[in-house]
């Protein structure tokens, strides 16, 4: 599965009162791994930014005088983006702002290009209710190294959850397959055939199967002979 995980930087916070994006960051997931086949880009959004949005990216007017607009950059930013799972915190508001400069270059919304859009705020909310969920929380809680971050930067953002999205679903790499659906009350369990599968049958050496039997002779004396595999050898 091919996944890009994305953010911006914006002039603002309301992309229907004119507020624009001024940086794009993306990574490439690919089954799980990061490629480095990544995307950036500075924008010159044609005006200035909100002081207070300032304060967060630090990016300034006069940097983006000379960057393109994002109609310049639009045809290369959606087929990176085509047919991908798309990942972003807060997703709502990136999405808000990507469909409203999409929409002002006559292209039709984001998720007429991409497979899905996955919120990763909204998985951290499930995962840890009541608790703080931004981005530097997350990467606190998940053992993600944020020092580099001193201030909000579309790409570096974008690596940084990356990494909190491959711990935030790291329970979900387990054999229980995901058939599409939820099995109605009572239905029978459907079972997975392995048999095209080449599976190797690893034996245990001679110190393992030693400290194993140790371990079921330990619980055997715990429960006064009453095991039901020493039951089962005699």
């Amino acid at each position: 599965m091919r996944q890009i995980v994305l953010d911006t930087e914006t002039t603002g916070l309301s992309a229907e009162n004119g507020d624009r994006i001024i940086e794009i960051g993306c990574v490439e997931l690919v089954a799980r791994k990061l490629t480095g086949n990544n995307l950036h880009f500075y924008l010159n959004p044609g005006r200035d930014s909100h002081e207070d949005a300032m304060k967060v990216h630090g990016i300034s007017n006069e940097f983006l005088r000379d960057k393109p607009k994002f109609s310049a950059v639009a045809d290369e930013l959606l087929a990176y983006l085509a047919d991908a799972e798309v990942i972003i915190h807060n997703a709502p508001f990136d999405v808000s702002f990507l469909n409203k400069e999409l929409s002002l270059i006559g292209r039709p919304p984001l998720n007429h290009c991409v497979a899905k859009v996955v919120d990763s705020l909204m998985m951290a909310k499930e995962l840890f209710p009541g608790k703080r969920n931004s981005l530097d929380a997350l990467c606190d809680r998940l053992e993600v190294d944020n020092a580099g971050r001193t201030l909000h930067g579309a790409l570096l953002d974008a690596e940084l959850l990356a990494d909190v999205y491959i711990n935030l679903t790291r329970g979900q790499n387990s054999l229980v397959m995901d058939m599409g659906t939820e099995p109605e009350a009572g239905a029978a369990l459907q079972i997975v055939d392995l048999s095209a599968f080449d599976l190797p049958l690893l034996m245990a050496n001679d110190q393992e199967t030693t400290v194993h039997e140790a371990l079921l002779t330990g619980i055997d004396k715990a429960s006064k002979g009453k095991t039901v595999w020493r039951a089962l050898a005699a």
